[in-house]
């Protein structure tokens, strides 16, 4: 199948989605099947274990089983072990586990390769074969993916199905790039900086433009165009330019510090040089924070604005995203929503669907008032998507964006501490099993009742990386840290027993 006629199709497909939101976007009472494929299609490669557990990150959208008409096709790489399906079937609400495990249908190439799983698919016919098969009517049917390229928009074509998230042809808006010049084009602060970079010479010339423009400047930090959690980021340290001001900077950027440990100068600047990039500023401050805003554009075109987080960063230069806290502090969290809402009016107009995130960063001046600037935006789910997705399905709750705060159906206010990284080798002695009974002997389980507690995910990466991932949620954000080191200090104290034996 040609390009042309992928898109026609692809176009032609889209525009089901506007009689589908009636299903997509609230509970239903009528069949309807959803497709989650969690591919994902990065420069960055996972491999084995570490790919699996990113794609059963998205499990949380089993609590969608909730709805007795719902079913629904969960692909993965390899196949999930059958004792963390059942940890998330019975953590729905108010449903019999049995009667939601025969409305899913877990689906798996038993590929453990670092392709992306849509490639997986797209390469094996029989298989999408099957999945069309269990989707009893394509009318009444939808894809979702992680993140959208090329190839998951054919797979919307080969399924026959709409895909609930940004069209592939909008990509450049979620490139560090692209970001830059739609904050301009709309009015929302950000850091100076130049974007569109390619060569070692592009770099040495921004960095100069950007020192006469702040002489001062200490910091520069570039960014790859399409990188994720900060991995495609490195410091330049500009203290001591002096002389020769060209070859200082050069020899500058030969000592940048990158964040990912295992780059070096010749690959990154080959990198740049493919992909592209971004200098910026490196914003720095007595007192600086990193948080974000999640908004949603439906079909029907309306801005939903979901939620905001304080980012918990980590790795060399903390640019590293670890994990999040919820809601974003209430001095900035509204402000941040309302910049973010710029950005969402303008995704709106140019026909945007799907969930997305932006990244800010926020400086507190002298006269104590909060300067936020935005810094990317990251057109598809994230770090941040399902532990506020595990809330929101757990609790049926809502988040005010006016006052920054999460209320549940019950007006209970909700607060959380997440993470995708806790990682320690220790933890390579303990089996998802092992998690199970912490949380369960110490009444750390999600408690439906009170409606708070914990939940894991990311398990997958337990045996042979010693990383799992958990949220936990309780009534205040002082509990929350509480709750989160509790956690882990149990299960430091279990992986020490298992070692012991």
């Amino acid at each position: 199948m040609d390009h042309a006629t992928t898109m026609a199709q692809f176009d032609a497909l889209q525009k089901n989605l506007v009689p589908l939101w009636e299903f997509i976007g609230k509970p239903t009472q009528e069949e309807h099947t959803i497709v989650v494929v969690p591919s994902l299609t990065l420069d960055s490669e996972f491999h084995g274990s570490e790919q699996q557990a990113y794609e059963e990150r998205f499990l949380f959208m089993l609590f969608l089983l909730q709805q007795p008409r719902v079913r629904m096709v969960y692909v993965t790489s390899m196949e999930i072990a059958p004792t963390i399906v059942d940890y998330y079937l019975h953590l729905l609400p108010a449903v019999v586990a049995s009667h939601a495990r025969k409305r899913l249908f877990l689906v798996a190439p038993q590929d453990a390769s670092s392709q992306p799983l849509s490639r997986k698919l797209l390469d094996r016919p029989r298989l999408l074969q099957e999945i069309r098969a269990l989707v009893r009517d394509p009318q009444r049917a939808h894809l979702v993916p992680y993140n959208t390229t090329d190839l998951e928009r054919e797979l919307a074509v080969r399924l026959g199905i709409p895909m609930y998230a940004a069209d592939p042809r909008f990509f450049a808006f979620g490139t560090k790039s692209g970001c830059r010049q739609i904050f301009a084009e709309e009015g929302v602060q950000h850091p100076l900086g130049i974007e569109n970079l390619r060569s070692v010479d592009d770099l040495i010339g921004a960095l100069q433009t950007m020192r006469a423009q702040k002489p001062h400047m200490q910091k520069i930090i570039l960014k790859l165009n399409d990188e994720v959690s900060g991995m495609g980021n490195a410091v330049v340290d500009l203290s001591d330019v002096e002389g020769n001001e060209r070859a200082a900077i050069e020899e500058k950027l030969r000592a940048m510090k990158f964040e990912l440990p295992s780059l070096r100068y010749d690959e990154y600047i080959g990198k740049f040089a493919k992909r592209g990039g971004i200098a910026e500023e490196y914003i720095t401050g007595q007192v600086i924070v990193s948080p974000s805003a999640q908004l949603r554009n439906t079909p029907l075109g309306e801005v939903e604005l979901l939620s905001t987080h304080d980012q918990i960063l980590g790795g060399p230069s903390g640019q590293s995203y670890l994990g999040c806290r919820f809601p974003a502090n209430v001095e900035y969290g509204p402000a941040i929503m309302r910049e973010a809402e710029k950005v969402g009016k303008r995704f709106a107009r140019e026909g945007i669907v799907g969930r997305y995130a932006m990244d800010f960063v926020a400086v507190k001046n002298f006269a104590g008032k909060w300067e936020p600037y935005a810094i990317e935006v990251n057109l598809r789910k994230g770090g941040t998507t399902h532990p506020f997705l595990t809330l929101q399905y757990l609790t049926d709750g809502k988040y005010y964006a006016s006052v920054g705060e999460f209320r549940t159906v019950r007006g209970q206010a909700k607060y959380y501490v997440a993470t995708d990284h806790l990682e320690k080798p220790e933890y390579r002695a303990l089996t998802p099993d092992d998690l199970f009974d912490v949380v369960s002997k110490n009444r750390l389980h999600f408690n439906h009742t009170t409606q708070t507690g914990v939940v894991l995910h990311m398990l997958s990466a337990l045996g042979d990386r010693g990383r799992f991932g958990f949220t936990a949620i309780a009534d205040s954000h002082h509990d929350a840290d509480a709750l989160y080191a509790r956690t882990e200090e149990l299960i430091d104290a279990e992986a020490r027993a298992a070692l012991e034996k």
